[in-house]
């Protein structure tokens, strides 16, 4: 996913990265108006706010609306994806490989833009790994249609006509023509899936030649992407965290990213590294993370997780960069042993654990086959009652103690 986008989507919990399916439903329009009339009050519009015309007439003349984004955008989940799925599909031995080819190939460049940015090599080159396989899927859509496809439609359409306002104004910049640009059906752009905003308030000409090109550029990439990460808090001098071994006695309350505490306090209360060891001795402050509960691997993570999780709010995806980057670095895989029962839930067992939940008295919220916030609260309260260990975590194991517990309330009434 891309740089601001996901701060529209809904976070369907730390352990969930959704893998959707199709139910298709009839666009809702923004306007009573038909789509040319509505087209016209964008054009207005834009000339208002200093677009050219010669802009206005190249990229608005014409539209139609794309019926195909308009289903992408009415997909609904059915599948969670596990930690483990997840990570395998992201940081692939051959993604790792053709990494570390393309930083030492790219070394110069990219040790120039740390020395402007601060943010080191090796992340730059994950997130070009991650967002767009290194510049080779970057989107087959015309934006300015998909962006006015979406801003007709009465969904998100504050949002999309001001990402379609922003693309007027970088084409009107002369950064890219409208035939040109090309990215997801949601707006996405170039080799680091930058929505429009974020183009027009970070990305940067690094090598001076007049344009800011995220899309064939290497210079413009990299040096836009660390612009990005420098504005939203990145450290150079820090990673992004680090795999742990959590003791027996672990208090599942502190496993969450509001819970702070320096390494030395966590090291107190028997976090240790993957392998047994101290943790370091450094003046940094970070939280533990544990993505699928206690039956899988825990992380102790610092202030440059919280700049991927600005970047994309996905758990899943903030663990892949900082894994990969930890593999282009040479470090080694995981420690955690993966488990031989792990499936996904279905959307409608999410949909079952919380209509389980609310018929023992618990709260997780309206059943809607997402496992956020609440109904990992639910769940927590609910493990606690049971004397299981309180993670929160939604799973198959969850649900078969649920039906259990309910179907013996429903016996003894």
């Amino acid at each position: 996913m891309t740089v601001q986008l996901n701060r529209w989507k809904t976070w369907a919990g730390a352990a969930a990265v959704l893998v959707m399916s199709l139910t298709m439903a009839m666009p809702t329009h923004a306007q009573t108006s038909d789509f040319a009339t509505w087209l016209d009050g964008v054009k207005r519009d834009a000339l208002a706010a200093g677009i050219s015309q010669a802009t206005v007439d190249s990229a608005l003349s014409g539209l139609e609306p794309i019926e195909r984004v308009v289903e992408l955008d009415r997909k609904q989940p059915e599948f969670t994806q596990t930690f483990w799925s997840y990570l395998d599909n992201s940081v692939t031995t051959g993604r790792i490989e053709r990494a570390r080819r393309l930083l030492a190939e790219n070394r110069p460049l990219l040790d120039r833009v740390q020395a402007r940015y601060g943010v080191q090599p090796r992340f730059l080159v994950a997130f070009w790994g991650l967002e767009s396989n290194f510049g080779e899927h970057t989107g087959g859509y015309s934006v300015i249609q998909a962006l006015a496809t979406l801003a007709y439609d009465a969904r998100r359409a504050a949002f999309f006509r001001a990402q379609l306002m922003d693309a007027l104004k970088i084409i009107d910049e002369g950064s890219i023509t409208a035939a040109d640009m090309r990215g997801s059906w949601a707006g996405a752009m170039g080799q680091l899936q930058f929505i429009p905003t974020t183009f027009v308030n970070y990305a940067v000409d690094f090598d001076g030649d007049g344009r800011r090109d995220i899309w064939g550029n290497l210079p413009d990439v990299f040096a836009s992407a660390a612009n990005f990460l420098g504005a939203v808090g990145w450290r150079g001098d820090e990673t992004w965290g680090r795999e742990v071994r959590l003791p027996a006695e672990f208090d599942w309350d502190l496993a969450n990213l509001k819970t702070r505490k320096s390494i030395a306090d966590w090291q107190r209360l028997g976090v240790r590294r993957a392998d047994g060891g101290d943790l370091p001795v450094a003046d940094i402050t970070g939280a533990v993370i544990a993505p699928m509960g206690h039956r899988g691997p825990a992380f102790l993570v610092y202030g440059n997780f919280d700049a991927i999780l600005t970047w994309n709010r996905s758990i899943l995806y903030a663990v892949a960069v900082g894994h990969l980057a930890d593999r282009i670095a040479g470090l080694g895989p995981l420690g955690a042993k993966r488990l031989a029962d792990e499936r996904p839930l279905r959307r409608v067992e999410i949909e079952e654990i919380q209509t389980l939940l609310a018929s023992l008295g618990f709260d997780p919220g309206e059943a809607d086959g997402m496992a956020g916030s609440q109904t990992q609260a639910a769940v927590k309260a609910f493990q606690r009652q049971a004397n299981l260990v309180p993670d929160g975590y939604p799973s198959v194991a969850v649900l078969e103690d649920l039906r259990r517990v309910a179907a013996q309330k429903a016996t003894a009434n």
